[in-house]
């Protein structure tokens, strides 16, 4: 990313580019309403830099005397805008040739184009966000379903931002404790002051490992949960990914061996993204194609977080059944029972002896689905999904760096235990608080700080 320069008036297109209903083009910086003076011709005839702020204005963009579109003028003055600086969007028809003839105009008046999540990092670095707020536009852009949107929005209103900062505060205190006596060593930690320090570290230590703890949620919502749908040739898994998207995705056909290739689809099951794959048939291959398929297959069932195993509930289990049975072993396995709307002949207790989970499902008539869906959620979520207030993280950096935090800690709470140096504590202490004051960005190196940006769009 260019070197921070805050005098510059930064400008991007801020919509995706394609045929739409409207397109916007955002000028952020000192010179915004400037340059809008120079581009904008007000239905009104006042200049832009006369209009107050949180005003929309009617008029054209045009250059000299060449109208290039018919226009709305978006004024948000500092600093009660997204930057903390003068923005200004203009909301102009959609379209690849209008939006880029306004941005050329733009960009010609005395602004530069933005770099990659320039806009969000002027507000970090103009104090109108913490760094961990920031991230948390990304997931509320990338949100895949909308459990990972609230979580987003929590996060975007500053939770996990204040439970970082109640903890920062409780381990000062701490710190500010044992510098005390670090200062005056003649008068020794009282054991009143001593227990204090105990109860600040076991506190801390509760309330990181509670955060932590949410991080395996927090991948799930934010990277959803890998799935394969295994079973024997024309046991029904098209029919139960159809199911599953309430559409005819995979071609269903009463020929074994139709589906040739895997098909992946993401499903919303209850908040969670399912990022699920319709494998071939396990068939003994008869050519290079139905070779290379159950190639995939295979590949698709050693990165699957979760594994339905369908079975045909109107048959006896076969050996190749049973083969199936020690391929996923190991794996987080759902049994799906098809074909249930038929006279069920297959062995339940046997198969419950190998897998606790089985769902009997009719793919064809509909039935089952929503128990399938909560088993889902039971063993992949570790119990129901229910509205929460609770911190979630999603972001890896966060986690990392938790974590981190927490290793310093329980050195602390060692060195305590043994009777170290209260320096040695203290220090662990300060290293701890840092680990955390990264994540909100108090503590950040530039390079770090570039890459966290990098990531979104031009844009935002």
């Amino acid at each position: 990313m260019l070197k921070d320069n805050l005098d510059d008036t930064i400008a991007a297109i801020s919509t995706p580019i394609g045929q739409g209903g409207i397109g916007i083009i955002r000028l952020s910086g000192k010179k915004a309403l400037a340059v809008a003076d120079k581009i904008f011709m007000a239905k009104d005839g006042k200049r832009a830099s006369s209009y107050k702020t949180y005003t929309v204005h009617y008029g054209w963009i045009a250059e000299k005397a060449k109208i290039i579109d018919e226009v709305l003028l978006t004024v948000m003055r500092a600093p009660r805008s997204y930057t903390k600086e003068d923005i200004v969007e203009i909301s102009c028809h959609s379209g690849i040739v209008v939006l880029r003839e306004i941005l050329d105009l733009v960009l010609g008046s005395g602004a530069r184009l933005a770099e990659p999540g320039e806009f969000t990092k002027r507000a970090f670095l103009n104090g109108r966000i913490d760094l961990s707020r920031a991230e948390a536009v990304m997931d509320i852009i990338n949100a895949k379903t909308n459990l990972a949107l609230e979580s987003g929005i929590r996060q975007l209103k500053g939770q996990l931002s204040c439970e970082l900062n109640r903890i920062k505060k409780e381990l000062l205190e701490a710190i500010a404790l044992l510098e005390v006596n670090i200062d005056f060593p003649e008068e020794g930690i009282e054991s009143v002051r001593a227990k204090k320090i105990e109860r600040s570290i076991n506190s801390v230590s509760n309330k990181i490992d509670g955060l932590l703890k949410s991080a395996k949620h927090g991948k799930i919502l934010r990277e959803g949960l890998s799935a394969v749908i295994l079973g024997r040739a024309n046991v029904g898994k098209s029919s139960l990914l159809n199911a599953l998207l309430k559409e005819e995705r995979a071609i269903v056909s009463p020929i074994a061996g139709t589906t040739r290739d895997a098909i992946e689809e993401i499903i919303d099951i209850q908040g969670i993204p399912l990022k699920i794959a319709d494998t071939a048939g396990i068939i003994e291959p008869k050519d290079l194609i139905e070779k290379e398929a159950l190639k995939r297959t295979r590949n698709y069932l050693n990165k699957a977080n979760l594994v339905l195993l369908v079975l045909d509930a109107s048959k006896k289990l076969g050996p190749n059944d049973r083969l199936l049975f020690k391929k996923v072993s190991g794996k987080a396995v759902i049994v799906v029972l098809n074909k249930s709307d038929l006279k069920v002949n297959i062995e339940q207790e046997e198969i419950a002896k190998h897998f606790p989970h089985l769902v009997q499902v009719s793919s064809l008539k509909g039935r089952g689905l929503r128990e399938l869906e909560e088993k889902i959620i039971q063993l992949c979520w570790e119990g129901r999904l229910e509205a929460s207030d609770e911190i979630i993280l999603t972001n890896s950096r966060h986690i990392r760096l938790l974590t981190q935090a927490k290793e310093a800690l329980d050195r602390a709470w060692n060195s305590l235990e043994e009777g170290l140096s209260l320096e040695f504590i203290a220090e662990d202490l300060r290293v701890c608080r840092n680990w955390m004051a990264r994540i909100t960005g108090e503590e950040i190196e530039d390079d770090i700080l570039d890459k966290i940006f990098s990531q979104f769009c031009v844009g935002k």
